[in-house]
Parts: C-alpha cells; sequence; structure tokens
C-alpha cells in the first residue's frame, strides 16, 4: 500500500520499453534466403548434365544397320529422346560411368558408385526444376545427396588422391556438414552490421581528419618557417643564446619543398585520372 502511495504522490513517470526501442542506424537486415537440399548450390554439383541429342539413339540400337534404311518414323520410335525417361536417366548414367570407371566391366568400385548417383542425382535435380511439388522425387533426391556425401567423405579419409580426381572428374564440391551448428538470429545479425556500420564510421572519419592535417601542413610550415626566423633574429639582435639554428631552419625548408612537390605529384595525377574517365 505504501509503495502505491509513493508512486502516486510521484507525479507523471513515463514506462519506456527500452528493450524494444527503434534504431536510427539506416541499417537494414534482410534475411538470407534459404536454400533447399537438393539444389545444386547445397547438394556440390557445379555442373549439370549435358543436353541430349536430338537424333540420339537408343545405346542397343545403335549399331543395327536397318534402322539406316528404315523411315523416319520409324527412326523416331528408337530415338532416345521419344522413350520413357528412365532410359534417358540409364544412358546419362552410363555415359558418366565410363569417365571414371578403371576397366569396361567395373561397375562396383567406388568411383563407379559416385559416378551413378551423381547422373541420378542431376536427373532428379531437373525433374526437380519443372516439378517443384514432387515429394517423392524430393525425399529420393535428398536421400542420395546425402548417401553420396557419406561415401565422400569416406573416400577422402581413405584416399585423398583420388577423393580430389573424383571431384574433378564429376565437377563436385564436397561440402562437409559444419562441426557446430549456429542459428541465424536478427539480433545477433544486426549486432554484427551495427559494429561493421561503427568501424566503417570511424574509418571514414579518421580518413577525413587525416586528409584535412595534410592539407594543413603546407601552411603550418610556411608560418613555421617564419616564426623560427623571427625567433632566430630577435634572439641575435638581443644578445642572448641563440635556440633556433640554421639547420632547423633547412630541415623545415626542404621538408616543405618535398611537401609541395608532393601534392604538385597527387593533383597531376587526379587531373590525369579525371580526364581518362570524361574521355571514357
Amino acid at each position: 500500500m505504501n509503495k502505491l502511495l509513493n508512486i502516486a504522490q510521484a507525479g507523471q513517470r513515463l514506462f519506456v520499453r527500452e528493450y524494444a526501442f527503434k534504431s536510427d542506424l539506416k541499417i537494414k537486415w534482410v534475411r538470407p534466403e534459404k536454400i533447399p537440399c537438393f539444389k545444386p548450390e547445397k547438394s556440390g554439383d557445379l555442373a549439370k548434365l549435358p543436353p541430349l541429342k536430338a537424333d540420339e539413339l537408343l545405346p542397343e540400337f545403335r549399331d543395327c544397320k536397318e534402322l539406316d534404311k528404315a523411315d523416319e518414323s520409324v527412326k523416331s520410335l528408337f530415338k532416345l529422346s521419344n522413350n520413357a525417361s528412365y532410359l534417358t536417366t540409364k544412358f546419362y548414367r552410363d555415359e558418366m560411368v565410363k569417365e571414371v570407371q578403371r576397366h569396361a566391366q567395373d561397375f562396383g568400385s567406388m568411383e563407379a558408385k559416385l559416378a551413378k548417383m551423381t547422373a541420378v542425382i542431376r536427373r532428379y535435380q531437373e525433374h526437380m526444376d519443372e516439378h517443384p511439388r514432387d515429394k517423392m522425387i524430393k525425399v529420393r533426391l535428398k536421400e542420395l545427396i546425402d548417401k553420396r556425401k557419406k561415401f565422400l567423405k569416406y573416400l577422402r579419409r581413405w584416399d585423398y588422391p583420388r577423393f580430389e580426381w573424383i571431384l574433378e572428374k564429376l565437377d563436385l564440391v564436397y561440402k562437409p556438414p559444419p562441426a557446430h551448428f549456429h542459428w541465424i538470429t536478427r539480433k545477433e545479425s544486426l549486432q554484427k552490421l551495427t559494429n561493421t556500420y561503427c568501424e566503417n564510421l570511424k574509418e571514414e572519419r579518421l580518413e577525413a581528419y587525416h586528409k584535412q592535417l595534410q592539407a594543413q601542413q603546407i601552411p603550418f610550415l610556411e608560418e613555421a618557417i617564419k616564426k623560427m626566423q623571427f625567433v632566430r633574429q630577435e634572439q641575435i639582435s638581443c644578445d642572448v643564446p641563440v635556440t633556433v639554428t640554421e639547420e632547423q631552419i633547412a630541415d623545415s625548408k626542404r621538408q616543405l619543398e618535398m611537401l609541395k612537390e608532393l601534392q604538385q605529384a597527387e593533383e597531376a595525377a587526379s587531373n590525369k585520372k579525371q580526364n581518362e574517365d570524361s574521355f571514357n
């Protein structure tokens, strides 16, 4: 009761919610867009599957001499683009395996398995670009990417030169999972942006102050030389010990000449750059 009376007698008070104030800093944070796990940017695929040739035949009928004599309508039935999609996937898979297999009958080595998975992954990625709501293919694609990543992890541990070679042949980038997961929050990001903004502002002001001091060097030295000469003359005329030597005055004059030459060189360089920019 006494506490309520004290608050009432204290007069009007403003209760401000300080933890949710709006900052005057012109800093805008946009949450980074989440990349789906099946996208090439996340899976590590640097290249897509090559485009299929229009006249590409089924592998079983490439050497068929009867097709050379057949009609175009008959040939179109044996074209790869006019057949089921799984046959195109099988074609890409076999072609990619041929690039990395150790011998003609090698289909079970680590390189061959990775080539098979890479071909299927890229086919699924093309399918997801056309049908992004296909959940079944999305789940298969994610599982296959995780499986390939696990195989690459073991290959990297067992044989690193072969690991680098397979990445180069298949146009892949190995992206291991992070050691420690860290949430991206608005508060922490704004703190980092504010620190960066303050550091940049500090550097800009220091740079401006440095240029201001540099611009004052020549007038300061000219005034200092005049005062040193005046003090020296007064000390000589008053017959007192001379504290300003001629060497000090000569050093100041040399420093003044160097500053003037440097200023002229900077002005010439800036004029040349302006002329080049205006010409372009």
